[in-house]
């Protein structure tokens, strides 16, 4: 029997007993997404997820997901299987159909140097590299549509005279001004990593971790350990510690460091790979100082919520939270797994007094969700197309989701490292608290806790 199952069987026998509410008691015991949920989310993000590094970000959810053996955070070698195994043709023909939607749009006279996508940004199109690489590597190349020449095309636009650079080499996000995003380090160097392995190419993984060295020199505020957003360019700057930015950039250095590790290049570039892991590690240090009892980010980490373009942002904080856990399983830094755990409990967590949505709800498998829509959409998130400003639907916001649940079922997997397991601090308190006076519902929760434990010592 699984962990939930006795949770949820032991919950609904003690509501009995007590005449209490099982979704109070419940809610003392971490939450977790169902299938039937994350499946509403996955097709929120389908839905919404347009631009350039939204469809980027669409599809390493995928691979986290849904085709594990071929995201870089998986322990399979590099390169993997060019062969795809039965059981991941249908999740990567979803994956692979956005490299396909991309190659449409691609005018057929196109030749040489040529970012993906037609873009403002130099990066953001590159977030899909990884995808049309993967989709050559798995041999759907064509008479009809060549994923090998894309993918050279695109590294070639990077490194093009098309694109500003600073005079160390650090490449522009944009390509009408020279501006460093921190958006930048999710984009492009895993791009580079992957690029770079796929063909031995060891220059080009050398350039992943360059590249990230030069924005950490630019963008890194030495005082606050936080990621400034953007710097350097004529216009539009924003010298923010903006929430979103320091998650791109943490998850990007993550994706690096796990291409490089589980790559022929492993040994060689140890250095390498200790700087990474330091950098994600320094990156989740300083914001988390910054967190406060909501366990939710606010949109400028270090700014009040009364400030104009502040509030409270869910997207960067399951972001953030799925970086700690993926730094918790693949580089052992566990330091922050508390935070994470009360960030992903938070977000994914009912109402006290709500109905319990459930995979035959006829309404909503969120009914009741403080921090999801009945429709499945994360709440409350800044717009991405505007980061200054809060919106309602963020196609990343999804993805970020996604990507949350798929590092905590890894690093549950593993063993919750970190965690002494059992309820949270968070969980217990908010349990107590909806208990209000009533002895009975007090001594439900004890019970339901002593259970738990002993399940776990088993």
């Amino acid at each position: 029997m699984s962990l939930t199952l006795f949770v949820l069987l032991l919950s609904i026998s003690l509501s009995s007993i007590l005449g209490q509410s099982p979704t109070l008691i419940l809610f003392a015991y971490a939450q977790e997404l169902s299938d039937t949920q994350v499946n509403s989310v996955s097709a929120r993000l389908e839905e919404s997820a347009q631009l350039s590094w939204e469809l980027g970000a669409r599809a390493q959810a995928i691979l986290e997901l849904n085709a594990t053996t071929y995201s870089v955070f998986s322990n399979t070698r590099l390169p993997p299987a060019s062969n795809v195994p039965q059981e991941l043709k249908q999740p990567l023909q979803i994956y692979f159909a956005i490299a396909q939607e991309i190659l449409a749009n691609i005018p057929s006279t196109s030749d040489g140097a040529r970012a993906l996508m037609s873009d403002g940004s130099a990066a953001d199109p590159a977030s899909n590299g990884i995808t049309v690489l993967l989709a050559n590597w798995t041999g759907l190349d064509n008479k009809n549509v060549d994923y090998e020449a894309a993918a050279r095309n695109q590294l070639d636009f990077l490194f093009s005279d098309a694109v500003p650079r600073t005079q160390e080499g650090a490449i522009s996000h944009r390509v009408d001004q020279l501006q460093l995003w921190s958006d930048f380090v999710y984009m492009v160097p895993p791009f580079f990593a992957y690029y770079g392995v796929l063909t031995g190419n060891r220059t080009l993984v050398r350039e992943a971790y360059e590249k990230i060295r030069l924005y950490r020199q630019h963008l890194r505020d030495t005082r606050t350990g936080l990621w400034k957003h953007i710097l350097l360019g004529t216009a539009g700057n924003d010298d923010g510690y903006w929430a979103t930015g320091n998650g791109w950039a943490a998850a990007g250095m993550l994706r690096v460091h796990a291409t490089i590790e589980h790559s022929e290049y492993a040994d060689s570039f140890k250095k390498e790979k200790e700087d990474l892991g330091s950098w994600v590690s320094e990156i989740h240090d300083a914001v988390y100082k910054h967190i406060d009892s909501t366990s939710i980010f606010p949109n400028y980490i270090d700014r009040p919520l009364n400030v104009s373009g502040n509030f409270y942002d869910a997207s960067s904080t399951a972001l953030l939270a799925a970086t700690v856990y993926r730094a918790s399983t693949h580089l052992q830094q566990h330091a922050f797994i508390r935070h994470a755990e009360q960030s992903r409990e938070t977000l994914f967590s009912l109402n006290p007094d709500a109905h319990i949505g459930d995979d035959n709800d006829a309404v909503s498998p969120f009914s009741g969700y403080r921090h999801f829509t009945p429709e499945g959409w994360l709440t409350p998130v800044v717009n991405p197309h505007s980061y200054g400003v809060e919106g309602s639907r963020s196609a990343e916001g999804q993805a970020f989701v996604v990507m949350l649940h798929a590092g905590y079922n890894e690093w549950k997997a593993a063993g919750r490292q970190g965690s002494a397991g059992g309820w949270s601090r968070f969980a217990l308190r908010e349990t107590v608290n909806g208990c209000g006076k009533s002895l009975l519902c007090l001594i439900a929760v004890i019970v339901l806790g002593f259970g738990q434990a002993l399940y776990l010592s088993v």
